[in-house]
């Protein structure tokens, strides 16, 4: 699981790089020169392309954490293991759940905060406080992609976490397999 969680959290924070980068090179977002709408249109892209493959790369841990955390429970329940697995894998998952959660709705809310400061929509948020909506845009952006970096450290060091306890309890389950003359399991995990 973990070089397939960071080959996509990699490609969503590449894209949302992106997506600023593309921002910032914008000039007059209202001008009607066909580069400067070029450049727009290659921003909106990026950053929707990114916002779904952050969604995508959230959601894979939630549902990886979920999943574990199930066979967890009914391997400790049939081979009455220790629960000091399972505790430790519902406490990873309960303590990565804020991030991924504020993340993604940092990350919707940058995107809002754009659609809102489009000039080529009729909302015609102009901004508040004194700060243009474009710079609020630009504030939210950076803040969502920094949490979304935060939130992919923390899980990936929670992923590599719930591994190693996959695998401790797999040398546990052979043992007590190999103390009942049982085979070993079919599929030993090697890479989790």
């Amino acid at each position: 699981m973990n070089r397939i969680f960071l080959s996509l959290a990699v490609v969503s924070t590449l894209l949302l790089l992106l997506a600023m980068g593309f921002g910032l090179w914008i000039e007059d977002a209202a001008s009607r020169d066909p580069a400067e709408q070029a450049i727009v249109t290659r921003h909106l892209l990026m950053a929707m392309g990114g916002l779904i493959v952050a969604l995508m790369v959230h959601g894979l841990v939630l549902t990886y954490f979920m999943g574990t955390g199930r066979w967890m429970e009914e391997t400790t329940n049939s081979y009455g293991l220790d629960e000091k697995w399972r505790r430790e894998n519902s406490s990873l998952k309960y303590r990565t759940l804020p991030l991924m959660v504020a993340s993604v709705s940092l990350l919707i809310v940058a995107g809002a905060f754009g659609a809102a400061a489009d000039p080529a929509t009729p909302v015609g948020f102009q901004g508040w406080l004194g700060i243009s909506s474009a710079t609020w845009h630009f504030l939210m952006a950076m803040f969502a992609i920094g949490l979304h970096l935060i939130a992919t450290i923390v899980e990936y060091l929670a992923i590599s976490r719930n591994g190693e306890l996959i695998r401790e309890i797999m040398q546990d389950v052979g043992r007590i397999r190999r103390e009942h003359g049982l085979p070993e399991p079919a599929s030993q995990v090697t890479s989790v």
